[in-house]
């Protein structure tokens, strides 16, 4: 079986995840994956789409991220997917500009410093 074959439904796909079916349609909403479609419009999806969810749950759960966050860190991700293992140091480095671009023209063309937080694994000095 092809990884790309798209076999599992929605109600699959949800206990395989752990994810709540109404997450992995807000997801797909968000742009964040674009399972197939079968007739009468029924969601399958694929091992590929099942990593990716897995990926977004850890992003989300361990990592904190929001709609935003994911749709900027799988941007990222995909476009040096893209690029390859091979790619020059000059490549990657025009593959990552090109993902920033996306991201403040998203993002009105803010160009406010991101907010420092801190990660869930480290001490939180405010909490003293």
């Amino acid at each position: 079986m092809d990884d790309r074959e798209a076999v599992y439904t929605m109600a699959v796909a949800s206990r395989l995840t752990g994810m709540h079916p109404q997450t992995l349609r807000k997801y797909e909403r968000a742009g964040l994956l674009r399972p197939s479609r079968q007739r009468g419009n029924q969601r399958l999806y694929s091992e590929v789409d099942l990593r990716r969810l897995r990926r977004i749950q850890y992003l989300v759960e361990e990592r904190g991220l929001n709609i935003a966050g994911l749709e900027l860190t799988l941007a990222i991700s995909d476009r040096l997917d893209d690029v390859g293992p091979d790619a020059t140091r000059a490549e990657m480095q025009a593959a990552l500009d090109e993902v920033g671009d996306m991201s403040r023209d998203s993002n009105g063309g803010s160009s406010d410093p991101p907010v420092d937080r801190p990660r869930a694994d480290e001490p939180n000095p405010s909490a003293d």
